[in-house]
């Protein structure tokens, strides 16, 4: 915590605002649009809902498919599950370990060769660094399917100066209590189009008609985020640049006390790129390492240091084994060999030295 997030919450004890709705989330709002760029807001219970109602604003249903990153948490696939459509994953490639562009092309022609357009693509901003999305743009609005940015973990990041999350129709943020900055849990959708907004807080408030009773002619969702965590949120935004700076700190020291081993190596930021680095993650080649990214996850956690392994790609899940998959094999070389280490804003000197000593030790 930062400090102004107590404030805050006092503030919505005192006059008895808890439930949702609220000053707070209005204000909470109006720093995402102010820090993002972006036109519109809506603050929400989680990222996954956003994610959610996202798909519903661009009318995914039963049946139809949606083009999701394979290298990703599960958040951004199962809520294109909800809706009875199919995920169509996708390749990472090297340079970001985000979604391939020319594995994006390659799925949206054979998907056509099958009768079969995208509602929606979904690429994913692995780890803070951006995908690469004036790439994917371009493919997108050549064939005309909109894109969701799941910007999850990359509040903070931006490609040529642009905030992540702003360069599709839709963009989602999370503030669950592991990402740069945390409400305890929740999350939020942001666009241009203020249809979509409107139209999303609407679904999020159980879809209740203007009516003196309860009167309901839409499916609704209890999605909104409470006034007592968007106090917390609006804290937390008052901090956030600090965060992303103390996060980079922490790769820049991982890379400089780690980055001679042999067989290690971290991801660059390409050209006009900038990362939040929300995880530091490093790669390990057994063939010149002579250790594997288990050895070192198990080595650390003898000495109960916190580490886990990237994420397992969603083609390689057993809960989606019969999706369709265009890919080439780097997901699942990155899953094999890649290893994320402590990366916490609050991250001593002590704790940063004492995880770069135990890896040492095992080299």
């Amino acid at each position: 915590m930062g400090g102004s997030e107590q404030k805050f919450v006092n503030d919505a004890f005192e006059t008895n605002w808890i439930a949702p709705l609220g000053p707070h989330v209005n204000g909470f709002e109006d720093d995402i649009v102010a820090f993002t760029g972006s036109k519109h807001a809506a603050a929400l219970s989680a990222g996954t809902a956003a994610l959610h109602l996202a798909l519903i604003m661009l009318d995914v249903k039963a049946g139809d498919e949606v083009i999701c990153q394979s290298m990703t948490f599960s958040a951004s696939a199962n809520p294109i599950a909800y809706q009875g459509a199919t995920p169509v994953f996708v390749d990472s490639e090297r340079d970001t370990w985000n979604m391939d562009p020319e594995k994006l092309r390659e799925a949206i022609k054979e998907r056509f060769a099958k009768g079969k357009k995208a509602k929606a693509i979904i690429p994913v901003h692995l780890y803070g660094m951006p995908a690469k999305m004036d790439e994917i743009m371009q493919i997108a609005n050549e064939y005309d399917i909109p894109v969701i940015e799941d910007a999850a973990e990359a509040l903070g990041s931006t490609l040529d100066g642009q905030a992540m999350g702003t360069f599709g129709q839709l963009g989602i943020l999370s503030f669950n209590g592991n990402k740069i900055i945390t409400t305890s849990g929740g999350g939020a959708l942001i666009s241009e189009n203020e249809e979509f907004i409107k139209k999303a807080r609407f679904l999020a408030t159980q879809a209740r008609d203007n009516a003196p009773h309860y009167e309901h002619t839409h499916i609704g969702y209890n999605y909104r985020m409470s006034n007592v965590c968007a106090g917390i949120g609006r804290g937390q935004m008052e901090v956030l640049t600090d965060r992303v700076n103390q996060r980079r700190k922490n790769f820049e020291f991982y890379k400089e006390q780690l980055g001679d081993l042999k067989g290690i190596s971290f991801l660059e930021e390409p050209a006009g790129y900038y990362s939040n680095r929300w995880l530091s993650t490093i790669l390990v080649d057994p063939a010149t390492s002579g250790t594997n990214r288990e050895e070192i996850r198990l080595h650390l956690e003898k000495d109960n240091i916190e580490s886990r392994p990237l994420w397992k790609p969603m083609h390689m899940q057993p809960v989606f084994k019969d999706a369709p998959y265009y890919g080439s094999g780097v997901s699942d070389e990155l899953f094999a060999n890649g290893l994320c280490i402590p990366s916490g804003s609050n991250l001593t000197e002590e704790d940063l030295n004492r995880v770069v000593a135990k890896i040492k030790e095992l080299f």
